[in-house]
């Protein structure tokens, strides 16, 4: 397995500190507002690394935290006069239900940062005990960081040029501009807790350097996040845990990419901000999934509804040709004709292939790739009679289907029953659309019986209003299906 290491900025072959055991952070949100498409986009992501992991045969501790305090959250709460407690814990709650649709497992531990304060105070009594930070008269704790010779090593910045954009505010007393904090001093009316420098609360960098090390100990494999993240949280974070402990924090980090909307930057100004629930109201949670794993991690993804309504064409075709295979086998076999050498290696070489492109830096648009390549093979063979009904063929079909079931278990999509995806996708399109479920079924009902009493002209009247209506029928041997465009 390989990973790309943002710290390195190259890929590097994955071992772990411990021989078949990952230690993985990731940072997760802060809980204040409701989960946007970016949110999803880096919960999604290392949740298929971790299923990735685990299918490999590692045993793997992964802790995503959440932020419950911070000025944001004590901004939102002031304004609703609220406590910053009820805000936080809505907004976890709210990401929790939203991650549980989006099929995002839980973390094996979710600490607060609020459970954590006294792992942060002794973080931060090490670096004052070291010379690395410094106490002021106020209350507040700063992290020297020119006293770091390493800092800027993961962002690439240099801490001259750093430096020339940041100005000190009025009231600090920070030594040096590039300063950040490490205890803020407590401001009327916000949480606060006791600590040697008096009433105070952490700032944001050192929560992630305290929890990390409390639960998976130092150094950990993989600490991960979305690119946003790399300056300044990830680099101070970095400078912080490695000054304290005098050794290295993480062995590995991975930032996935961007979530553009139509190109631009999302913001809340340009009125293009996507959350999670904006997209449920539209898609099954699924096919957001799907298409946040249509492009390599590190890459930026560009969200847009036409792009929405193509992944939920892909994913549809992907269940619509498990159903057509399973159909297959069950025909039972006939005629043993030999299936051609070259498709059995097409397919072998396939399958191994997606699963060695998720090794090479969780590729999983290329993985999917593989998948659709598969399908077209699997459909050569469903075209052909005498393939088609083969034991080799159908042993092959067999293995195909087993294939893209298993894959789908690690990215989490097309992974379901079939029949179950298909029918729920349907009649959320209906519901969309206002159709009534119950018209359209006795409207097929009455259409079947006019096809057994040979009345084919009600039987094609009642197919052209069902098609006013957007449904389609697939007539089979079975019965009569339906669907939605």
């Amino acid at each position: 397995m390989r990973i790309y290491n943002s710290e390195t900025r190259r890929k590097e072959p994955f071992e772990p500190r411990e021989e078949g055991r990952v230690a993985l952070y990731v940072c997760g949100v802060t809980a204040y507002d409701v989960s946007h498409i970016g949110h999803a986009r880096a919960a999604v992501v290392f949740d298929v690394l971790v299923r990735n992991l685990r299918a490999r045969g590692y045993s793997v501790v992964f802790v995503r935290n959440f932020t419950d305090v911070d000025d944001k959250i004590i901004n939102r709460a002031a304004e609703e006069n609220r406590s910053s407690e009820e805000i936080a814990e809505q907004y976890i709650q709210a990401f929790s239900e939203d991650m549980n649709r989006l099929d995002v497992l839980r973390a094996d531990y979710e600490p607060r940062a609020t459970e954590h304060i006294l792992d942060m105070q002794a973080i931060i009594g090490k670096l004052l005990d070291a010379g690395y930070a410094y106490a002021t008269s106020e209350g507040n704790v700063y992290f020297r960081v020119r006293s770091f010779p390493d800092y800027g090593t993961l962002s690439g910045r240099d801490v001259e040029e750093l430096k020339a954009g940041i100005r000190i505010e009025h009231g600090e007393e920070k030594e040096d501009p590039l300063d950040f904090a490490l205890w803020k001093r407590a401001k009327p009316g916000e949480p606060s807790w006791s600590s040697p420098w008096g009433e105070g609360r952490p700032g944001w960098h050192i929560e992630c350097s305290a929890m990390s090390e409390k639960l998976l100990g130092l150094p950990f494999d993989i600490h991960g996040g979305g690119q946003d993240l790399i300056f300044p949280h990830h680099e101070n974070e970095r400078a912080q845990s490695m000054a304290a402990s005098g050794g290295t924090f993480a062995r590995f980090w991975m930032h996935n990419g961007y979530v553009q909307v139509e190109s631009e930057k999302m913001s809340k100004s340009l009125g293009n901000f996507v959350t999670v629930q904006d997209v449920f109201r539209e898609h099954l949670p699924e096919v957001l999934r799907f298409f946040l794993l249509g492009k390599h991690y590190r890459s930026p993804l560009d969200f847009t509804w036409p792009a929405m309504q193509d992944a939920e064409k892909a994913l549809k075709r992907i269940y619509q040709a498990r159903v057509n295979m399973g159909l297959a086998l069950d025909q039972g076999e006939g005629k043993d004709t030999p299936l051609p050498e070259e498709i059995t290696e097409e397919a072998r070489q396939l399958m191994q292939e997606s699963l060695d492109h998720l090794d090479d830096d969780l590729n999983t648009a290329a993985c999917m790739g593989n998948i659709f390549s598969l399908i077209r093979l699997g459909n050569r063979i469903l075209e052909d009679k005498g393939w088609r009904k083969s034991r080799q063929g159908r042993e092959l079909l067999q293995g195909i289907l087993e294939h893209i079931r298993s894959t789908g278990d690690i990215l989490g999509v097309f992974h379901r029953d079939p029949e179950t995806f298909l029918d729920e996708l349907r009649r959320f399109k209906a519901e969309q659309r206002g159709v009534d479920l119950d018209q359209v079924q006795r409207k097929i009902r009455e259409r079947q019986e006019a096809r057994q009493n040979k009345d084919f002209s009600r039987a094609d009247a009642l197919r052209d209003e069902l098609a006013e209506m957007g449904i389609t029928l697939q007539d089979g041997p079975q019965g009569t299906d339906w669907d939605m465009e």
